[in-house]
């Protein structure tokens, strides 16, 4: 019996893998019956045709595949075409030459539900017979597409249509009414665009809609109250147009709106009091209005749900209930501009809440004082009102008082303060001051007679002190007159406190650094400092992109207090404070007010830093890169040789940049070359007026040996030279971020490089010139000029290389550098030359014969030293050149004085 039971039973577990496999099997047949082959030659017609007008690739879209299987995009059941999404697809070079709205085919395509181009480029306009065709379309995304002309009517007709996103495009006219007709819409977004005209009444009849957005347009008129019977409307936005009228009390029938934005408009009136009703409300911007009035009672008590409240630039007026600090999910309140007033409401038991939200209560007329800690929020701006009193507890710097009536700095004027006090009866404390002051006792004759005679004495003698002192003054004016005469430069940086390590100040002053932001404000342009956002890791701070209000890009620099330095964002603000120059990037504003991470908001520069503009993507299908030409990069060595001839010789005393290579070279949108990596400007060591060097509140900083070869080169101008030289090779090879290391690869691509690098022959720069430069007779003397130039900038002894101010003259005239039709005559050759900035370059190059190594191929002309291995460290550069006496040419003889200098010597011969 057990065997009779047990056979069965093992049967049974032998045929269910077999009938589950069968079963799989099936389903994948079934799918696969679904999506094999388009079984429609008129739909694979038509998707040929499609995929010619779009222009699209091959790789997307394979001519030879089945589209129902193989084109990216494409989805099919049971042989049909049921949706195509182009978004994301790339187009051929043609299709790139000639973008249109050429979908003419889809027509053919009857079964269609959804059509998704979303940021494909479409120019032109929305055919009309897309509402007469496309009867079963449920899903229409045309966002960003390049869209013109004006939404067509017969989109009313598709009435199967569930979302219709027209959103960014260039679409004008008015709204067509029969959008209304749509039943099943949920989702309807036409912002973004031009459209004028008025909301449609029809759009009351979208029994089903969800998301209605229309914000960024030209419409006008008012809202039609219709629109508080749509019961399914979650999200309503009407934001940045020209609408009136009041706001509809009808919207406080809309239970299930969760967004209602209908700032920036022309709005007037008080916001309904059936606002209470809107209990799913979770964010409310109404900002950039004209309503006036109360707000509701107990409004924000009762939602409950919100989050963000905007109310800005409005006329509300009377007082603010203590229920906003005990809305349980709000994360941000803006009522500020305003004219609220009373005292500010006083924390109840549920002001937990406060500590992670963002209150700005500014610009309106609240007084009193603050009866709680300012320590407990996560951020509040109080600032443009009337409290006083002491401050409690603001160490964090998480809040703005300033322009208000408190016992602290920044402060409205104490008349200000008087008046407004008086006009509403009530008590001032004076800023803290006793409001009357006692009378004194009578006193006797006598005493009346010391009293005056002392007065008198304190008077005269306070007359003699000034008469000293003005003496003094009128002495030491003069001498600093004098003094200064007699110096070079105009940018002087003014005094610092002397001693080993000057102390920097808590809170440097700011004017000329910029407008102040909130850290708030920084945080929300940056996406909380995103990773998404992150531009690179400097070594001065992290850098982030963002975008400010009104669409202005910027870069902003977070400086971390526990990974950087205090001194390199307070030398920087205080650098930018003292001097300014075109050639530097601009500053645009900074926040401090963080206790751990310090802000500093730039200029945003379209073309980056010189590492990464030098290659630029092409529209070719193989991605090649495509370098500046010849004309640009002698633009950017000439623009980064302005700011550093600003900071040596036009600073008083000379400044060093300290960081001269291709990624602190910035471009704006003209290629205009910005300098960046100022946190590293120190003052040149060294220099005779050190004492008063230290006025930028920094010292020289000893670093280790480098190309200077000064033992400490970093903090001297020869450094920046050096490194400029490097800049100029990477410039004319092409070959980037060489000069940033110093190792043994850089040394030999120097040795090799530099030997092709002659006074005599042209032809040899082409050995080491960037390929991909295109460059005729005349550029290639110029590229000859600047190999010169750079070979002159990495002399291994600093003293023998060039100053920036002849760098600049001679990138400016290159071809002066290398032509015998331009050379001076030999009425130059005294020894004033060895100011000239002839004699800056080719001085250096005459070195003995015993330090000279023959160039292959041009015997006893030209020597090079190469990297001689010397003891001294940080002597490597470049060597010098040998000339036999028979070639041997003066320096003013290759590279012509300056103008003024041969008028001098004229002047010293007669």
């Amino acid at each position: 019996m057990s065997i009779g039971l047990t056979l069965p039973m093992e049967a049974q577990r032998s045929v269910l893998p077999i009938f589950l496999l069968a079963v799989i099997l099936l389903l994948i047949q079934c799918v696969v019956a679904q999506r094999v082959s388009i079984s429609s030659s008129i739909e694979r017609r038509a998707l040929l045709d499609l995929r010619s007008s779009l222009g699209l690739r091959a790789k997307d879209w394979p001519i030879k595949a089945d589209p129902c299987t193989s084109w990216l995009g494409v989805e099919c059941r049971n042989g049909s075409v049921w949706n195509i999404t182009v978004s994301g697809l790339k187009r051929t070079r043609l299709g790139r030459l000639n973008p249109r709205f050429n979908v003419d085919s889809l027509v053919n395509l009857t079964r269609l539900v959804s059509f998704n181009a979303s940021e494909f480029p479409l120019p032109g306009s929305v055919p009309d017979w897309f509402g007469n065709q496309l009867v079963n379309l449920e899903v229409l995304d045309l966002r960003s597409c390049n869209v013109s002309g004006s939404i067509p009517g017969s989109l009313g007709n598709l009435s199967r249509l569930t979302s219709l996103y027209l959103c960014d495009n260039n679409l004008a006219g008015s709204i067509p009414a029969t959008l209304g007709q749509l039943k099943n819409l949920k989702i309807l977004d036409l912002s973004v665009n031009s459209l004028t005209g008025s909301v449609p009444l029809s759009f009351g009849f979208l029994g089903n809609i969800e998301r209605l957005e229309l914000a960024s347009n030209y419409l006008s008129g008012s809202i039609p109250p219709i629109l508080g019977s749509l019961r399914r409307l979650q999200l309503f936005n009407v934001s940045d147009n020209n609408l009136s009228g009041s706001i509809p009390v009808q919207f406080g029938n809309l239970s299930r709106l969760v967004v209602l934005d209908l700032s920036k408009n022309s709005f007037y009136g008080s916001v309904p009091e059936e606002f209470k009703m809107l209990r799913s409300l979770k964010k409310m911007v109404i900002g950039v209005n004209e309503l006036e009035g109360r707000l509701p009672v107990d409004l924000f008590s009762s939602l409950v749900e919100l989050q963000v409240v905007d109310l800005s630039r409005n006329k509300l007026e009377g007082a603010l209930k203590d229920t906003i600090w005990s809305m349980p999910k709000l994360g941000f309140l803006d009522v500020s501009s305003n004219n609220f007033t009373g005292p500010l409401p006083g924390l109840n038991s549920n002001s937990s809440a406060v500590a992670a939200a963002v209150f700005n209560l500014s610009n309106n007329f609240f007084y009193g004082t603050l009866n709680f800690s300012l320590g407990m929020f996560k951020f509040i701006d109080l600032s443009g009102n009337y409290f006083q009193g002491k401050v409690v507890n603001n160490s964090k710097r998480n809040a703005t008082i300033n322009k208000n009536c408190l016992q602290a700095v920044k402060q409205r004027s104490l008349e200000d303060c008087r008046l407004f006090y008086t006009e509403r009866g009530l008590s001032f404390d004076n800023f803290g001051a006793p409001d009357t002051i006692e009378p004194a006792p009578a006193e006797s004759s006598s005493e009346s007679r010391k009293r005056w005679i002392f007065i008198l004495a304190g008077v005269l003698g306070g007359l003699g002190f000034i008469v000293i002192l003005v003496l003094v003054l009128v002495v030491l004016l003069k001498g600093c007159d004098k003094g200064i005469r007699n110096q070079r430069g105009s940018a002087d940086i003014g005094p610092v406190p002397e001693g080993d390590s000057p102390q920097l100040p808590k809170d440097p002053t700011i004017a000329g650094s910029g407008h102040p932001f909130t850290y708030e404000q920084l945080l929300q342009v940056t996406g909380n400092f995103s990773e998404t956002n992150l531009i690179k890791h400097g070594h001065s701070g992290d850098f982030f992109r963002g975008i400010l209000e009104g669409g202005i890009p910027v870069v902003i620099k977070k400086v971390n207090l526990s990974s950087f330095k205090k001194e390199s964002y307070m030398m920087e603000l205080d650098l930018f404070r003292k001097l300014a120059h075109t050639r530097f990037v601009p500053l645009l504003g900074h926040c401090l007010e963080n206790e751990n991470d310090k802000l500093l908001v730039y200029k945003y520069m379209p073309n980056g830093d010189l590492a990464n503009s030098f290659y630029r993507a092409t529209n070719s299908e193989d991605d090649s890169l495509q370098s500046l030409d010849w004309i640009t990069r002698l633009k950017v060595a000439t623009g980064a040789a302005e700011g550093l001839r600003y900071l040596h010789h036009e600073c008083n005393p000379p400044l060093v940049h300290r960081d001269v290579q291709a990624s602190s070279i910035l471009l704006d949108d003209k290629f205009e070359v910005r300098l960046g990596s100022l946190s590293e400007v120190r003052s040149q060591e060294g220099d005779t007026h050190q004492n008063v060097l230290t006025r930028l509140l920094w010292k020289p900083q000893t670093s280790d040996p480098g190309p200077s070869g000064s033992g400490s080169s970093s903090a001297n101008c020869a450094y920046d030279v050096y490194c400029f030289g490097m800049v100029l090779l990477e410039l004319i090879t092409g070959k980037l971020g060489i000069g940033k290391a110093e190792d043994a690869s850089t040394k030999e691509w120097l040795e090799q490089t530099l030997p092709c690098i002659s006074i005599y022959e042209k032809e040899l720069v082409t050995k080491i010139m960037d390929p991909s430069l295109i460059v005729d007779e005349d550029l290639l003397e110029e590229v000859w000029a600047m190999a010169i130039v750079a070979r002159s900038c990495l002399n291994p002894k600093p003293s023998k290389r060039p100053s920036m101010k002849h760098i600049l003259k001679a990138l400016e005239n290159p071809l002066k550098v290398v032509r015998e039709e331009s050379f001076s005559s030999a009425r130059l050759r005294t020894t004033s030359s060895r100011r000239s900035w002839s004699t800056a370059f080719f001085g250096s190059w005459r070195q003995s014969s015993s330090e000279s190594a023959t160039v292959p191929g041009h015997p006893n002309r030209e020597g090079f030293s190469g990297f001689r291995q010397s003891s001294r460290v940080g002597s490597h550069g470049s060597g010098g050149i040998d000339h036999s006496s028979s070639h041997k040419r003066l320096s003013n003889e290759i590279f012509p004085e300056p103008v003024e200098m041969q008028d001098i010597e004229r002047l010293d011969e007669n």
